[in-house]
């Protein structure tokens, strides 16, 4: 593919330059000139009024996808134990099915994971594609991703969804690759569009500043991966499911890899997407001695420790308390905001609290603009007050 000047339409306008995003385009004795830099990107051609900039670039037809069909969903299991993401991307699979008036499917891979395809149904799987083997008792990406293959060329799901888990993040490029197809990874919306019906991918670009929607018009299925508490778990109880049983032909010579321990962290903490209340900190908190002030009024109301990223970069809490867009998303019934800003990075992470209450002795702090209830005080103030009066009530009512 070429693009090319034609030097009698040319009149030296530089629209063409100033709309070439890598400086491949020049000037020379009054006529546009294109450099060795230019990507064929077309930026100049829509800004020449002339039209003498020319391609012999043929439009990209979009391929028939009619016999795509169907919203599908990674039914992620550990040691036969459900993640919770499965469920909450089931419901947004409901919601994306009925859309474009097609079902919606489970992959459960594992072994003696059976039992699990009754919750799938139950929350929304009206097909549960479940692949049973030895082989697939523990994860290993080379075996997942090759059972993909063989599901997805066998059946050609529409829109196949994956949480954005450490397995997630590690398996939905190697299918993507695998089945020649898109990936938006991180999403924290998924919608369809009524005109084209494709799926509309809304992430977090360029730190946070901006969301960006991204669409796959050329390859399926549609992919995309989706943090943890992102979306809502919705029950389909009472609905009826089928089991499809499907026989890999994947091999252990073809895997590669072996597992020979498997070492698991102690847990000493709830994990925050299933917090009902969280008490969170930022900078203004100050260093690590301000946030024990924090977990006084936690402990009181039986909430969870959470914090900004600052929080996290200066040690005052552990990766996993991080709440936002490069931490976690919860979505508590309470979240009390105590000392932060409320920075949009911040905010994507919590957005979807039932009620939050701000802390800040900012009056214009952004955090206020999404809270149900603010507190404009300084933070070593309103927390040790606030918990002795927590603290008071429990007493009354344990009295």
């Amino acid at each position: 593919m070429a693009i090319w000047v034609e030097v009698d339409l040319c009149d030296g306008c530089r629209r063409c330059v100033r709309a070439c995003p890598y400086d491949a385009v020049e000037i020379r004795e009054g006529k546009a000139h294109i450099g060795d830099r230019c990507t064929s990107c077309g930026a100049c051609m829509e800004a020449c009024r002339n039209e003498a900039i020319l391609t012999d670039a043929q439009p990209r037809v979009v391929p028939d996808f009619s016999d795509y069909k169907g919203v599908w969903v990674f039914a992620e299991q550990r040691g036969g134990e459900l993640h919770r993401v499965s469920v909450e991307l089931l419901g947004k699979a409901q919601e994306l099915a009925t859309q474009l008036n097609q079902t919606v499917a489970a992959v459960l891979i594992g072994d003696g994971v059976a039992g699990l395809a009754d919750t799938l149904v139950e929350f929304g799987a009206d097909t549960v594609y479940l692949v049973e083997d030895a082989i697939l008792r523990d994860y290993r990406t080379e075996a997942y991703a090759h059972v993909f293959k063989e599901l997805v060329e066998a059946h050609k799901p529409n829109i196949l969804l994956m949480g954005a888990t450490h397995i997630g993040r590690d398996l939905a490029p190697r299918v993507s690759r695998r089945v020649g197809s898109g990936l938006t990874a991180d999403c924290t919306e998924l919608s369809i569009d009524p005109d084209e019906g494709i799926l509309l991918q809304t992430r977090p670009a360029f730190g946070g500043n901006v969301m960006a929607t991204i669409i796959n018009r050329y390859s399926r299925p549609q992919m995309a991966t989706v943090r943890p508490g992102v979306m809502e778990v919705v029950s389909a109880a009472g609905t009826q499911g089928s089991i499809v049983t499907h026989v890999t032909r994947v091999s252990e010579d073809r895997i590669g890899t072996k597992i020979l321990e498997i070492v698991k962290e102690p847990k000493t903490h709830t994990d925050l997407t299933e917090a009902k209340v969280i008490v969170a900190g930022g900078r203004g908190v100050g260093d690590a001695a301000g946030f024990e002030l924090l977990g006084e009024l936690a402990a009181a109301l039986g909430a969870e420790l959470a914090g900004t990223r600052v929080a996290f970069e200066e040690g005052w809490i552990p990766a996993s308390r991080q709440v936002g867009q490069t931490g976690v998303t919860v979505r508590p019934d309470l979240y009390i905001a105590c000392g932060l800003s409320g920075a949009i990075q911040h905010r994507a992470g919590m957005m979807d609290s039932k009620f939050i209450v701000a802390i800040n002795k900012d009056p214009y702090a952004p955090i206020f603009k999404v809270a149900d209830w603010g507190i404009v005080g300084d933070v070593f103030d309103v927390v040790p007050e606030l918990t002795a009066q927590v603290r008071a009530v429990c007493q009354v009512m344990c009295d």
